[in-house]
């Protein structure tokens, strides 16, 4: 069976095409102003990669922020829901799924099935996001990317605890002509944010194997200090960005 996903986020469109279980083709593009045009370009792109036509494709599933706009597909399924059949496609273990994008982040604790036991949703504030990231690059003058690495190079144990973006870049600027270097500035706001992620943890309780998927699991200092104040091993699959898109291809199969 052929089924597709879309996960339409507020920053960028993931597309993923699986056939008995496997993943064809994949594809990834912002999601910009049009996030219908979006979804229709990466839903074809993915297509493209598979080797696969549009009219083989058995059922295509929507899910994200903007499954309400993508109004063509075949079903739809909440962002929870998608992000729980993914990361346990990814890996068959996990027990809490950090899920971290541009402007929120979902903590997901499963039970032994893989249902969901309970979850913390943190989208009234990007200061768990990958937006506040970007947002801290810019006012240490590096690019998002770079942020991982200038944090695993830090000398000094400094804190951050401004949570509004606004508040936070001056505290960063502060930091700046205190004579802090970047390093440790980076290192700072990538432990900043991991405490407010723990307390996500503690309210769903802690377990034994997380899972983080999402754009800012590439940022591997970030991922270091989580690991650090969890006090546990955080995995990453690969694609973690479309975990989400292969989930709802999943339950496009579960679910004809």
């Amino acid at each position: 069976m052929i089924t597709a996903g879309i996960d339409c986020g507020s920053q960028n469109t993931k597309a993923a095409i699986m056939k008995d279980g496997k993943v064809l083709g994949k594809a990834l593009l912002p999601t910009e102003f049009d996030a219908d045009l979006a979804a229709q370009r990466v839903y074809e792109i993915a297509l493209r990669e598979a080797g696969i036509k549009k009219e083989d494709v058995q059922r295509l599933v929507i899910t994200g922020v903007g499954r309400e706009i993508v109004k063509w597909g075949d079903g739809e399924i909440n962002e929870v829901g998608a992000a729980v059949k993914g990361a346990r496609y990814a890996i068959s273990d996990t027990d809490t799924i950090i899920d971290m994008g541009a402007d929120g982040c979902r903590v997901i604790r499963l039970n032994d099935d893989g249902s969901v036991m309970k979850y913390e949703v943190n989208d009234k504030c990007a200061s768990g996001a990958g937006t506040f990231i970007e947002a801290m690059a810019r006012a240490l003058q590096i690019t998002t990317e770079e942020m991982g690495d200038f944090s695993l190079r830090h000398t000094k144990e400094l804190a951050t605890n401004a949570q509004c973006v606004v508040f936070a870049e001056s505290e960063v600027i502060s930091l700046i002509h205190a004579k802090e270097t970047r390093e440790d500035i980076a290192y700072g706001v990538h432990m900043g944010i991991a405490n407010r992620i723990a307390s996500m943890i503690r309210r769903v309780g802690l377990t034994d194997h997380f899972t983080m998927i999402g754009g800012p699991g590439y940022n591997k200092g970030l991922v270091s200090c989580m690991s650090k104040v969890f006090g546990r091993d955080i995995t990453v699959p690969e694609g973690n960005q479309f975990i989400s898109a292969t989930g709802a291809a999943i339950y496009a199969a579960e679910n004809q």
